[in-house]
Parts: structure tokens; sequence; C-alpha cells
């Protein structure tokens, strides 16, 4: 037997998270038909994250074990020939048993996308959630570093995480504007259910005055999520990068 570890990158858009689900297609039953297809076995795949729907990936490792002799390259190459142009099988190497795409990783990195525009992008419409209000990165980029650090990140899931232990630690958040395009990018050792999308969204509350400048250590310390920001839509969100 021989182990491999994969890195995909994939469009979110028409698929509902990466984990299987029983009445919604999500990519790792797409990407294991596909592994089907090619090597005619059938194999429970680990990802390295579950994804909400309509979230992208240009990272996302996944693991799983193989009796074949095919080589790396010809797995990658066999593989995107079978995926939907949706999703793309970007790097294949072999490892070892003890590798898991999940149990082995340190850590992630996440960026949201803000299409910050009155006027309508359609190239964006699945890739940016747009907002109009205009936002001052500069101040943005300040009040997110209150996020860095080990916290308690009750306040900053979503009700239905079902998680015990909410403490995680962020390394870094930085907010920048490429153009009509805020960019949130934020590392950390783990996350809680829609913790990357309510931590931009209190951002966003920030920027419009519902939420003060500095009040983000007090809504942690406060573990209350109704004293956060709303929770944005999933299409800004991209898995960017995933540490082991």
């Amino acid at each position: 037997m021989r182990y491999f570890k994969l890195t995909i990158a994939y469009d979110g858009s028409c698929y509902h998270g990466w984990q299987r689900q029983d009445n919604s297609l999500a990519v790792q039953e797409v990407f294991e038909h596909a592994l089907y297809k090619l090597t005619g076995q059938k194999i429970t795949v680990q990802g390295c994250s579950r994804t909400d729907a309509g979230v992208h990936a240009r990272n996302y490792v996944l693991s799983f074990p193989l009796d074949s002799t095919i080589t790396c390259r010809g797995l990658q190459l066999g593989l995107n020939s079978w995926l939907p142009d949706d999703i793309s099988v970007i790097g294949s190497e072999e490892t070892d048993e003890s590798f898991h795409a999940r149990y082995s990783c340190k850590g992630k990195e996440y960026e949201y996308i803000v299409h910050n525009s009155r006027i309508k992008d359609p190239f964006l419409k699945n890739a940016a959630f747009r907002n109009t209000y205009p936002i001052d990165e500069k101040k943005l980029d300040k009040a997110a570093k209150d996020f860095v650090g080990t916290h308690d990140f009750k306040a900053m899931c979503s009700a239905d995480c079902t998680k015990e232990n909410t403490v995680r630690t962020i390394h870094c958040f930085n907010v920048r504007r490429e153009g009509d395009r805020v960019i949130f990018t934020v590392s950390g050792n783990g996350f809680l259910y829609n913790m990357v999308r309510i931590m931009v969204g209190t951002l966003l509350f920030i920027n419009e005055g519902k939420i003060g400048e500095n009040a983000i250590p007090s809504i942690i310390e406060s573990r209350d999520r109704k004293k956060a920001g709303k929770t944005v839509p999933p299409q800004g969100l991209y898995l960017n990068k995933v540490y082991y």
C-alpha cells in the first residue's frame, strides 16, 4: 500500500462544502468518484478541513492510501482528466502512513475578498462579497490586530459550533486594498465554524460605526456571539494555505 498527499484547488460555488453530504453535492464526493474512475478503487479521502457551501480553496490538502503503481504525475494528470473544470489537482506527492491531511495540520491561512464598489462586477458574483459602504482599510487593518494572539473565540463562532474548546491562536491578521477589492488575510492554528466570516463581519461593522474601533478585545472577552458583527456570505472566502 502506498500513501499520497494531494493539493487541490476548487471553486466552491456549485458545492455544499468539502465533506460528503447525503442530500447535496460536495467536493469530496466528486473527487472520490474521479479517483474511482481512474483507479477502480473505492477510497475514502481525508481532507484537511470542512469548508462551508460556496467557499473556495486555492490550496486544499487531502490524503489517502492507494494500492497502485501509478506515478505522482500520472495521478495528477489522470485525476484532472476526470474532474470537472472547477476542481483541479495542483500538487501530488507520495508520503507515509503517518501523514493525515487533517490531524497533521499545524495551521491555515484564509483570505476574504470584499468587492468595495457601487458598481456590480458580474465576474465577481461568486468570487467576492460586494459591499458598497466605503471601506477604510487602514482603520480595519489596525483593528484586525486585536484578534492576534491566543483567545477564547466563542464570540466569533456560529451558534451551531459543536466544539467544546473554543480557544484558538491567531498568528496574523492583515487588511489591504487592491483597487476596488479589500482583502482580509488571517492565519492561525485553527478556526471555529464561521469564525473567519464573523471576524470579517465584525470588522465591517467597525467600518460602518456599528461597533467601536477598540471593541474587539471586550467582545472576545464577553464570549457573546450577539456582540460581534454579522456573518458575511461564503463566496468571498478562500482557504489560501495549509501548514504542516
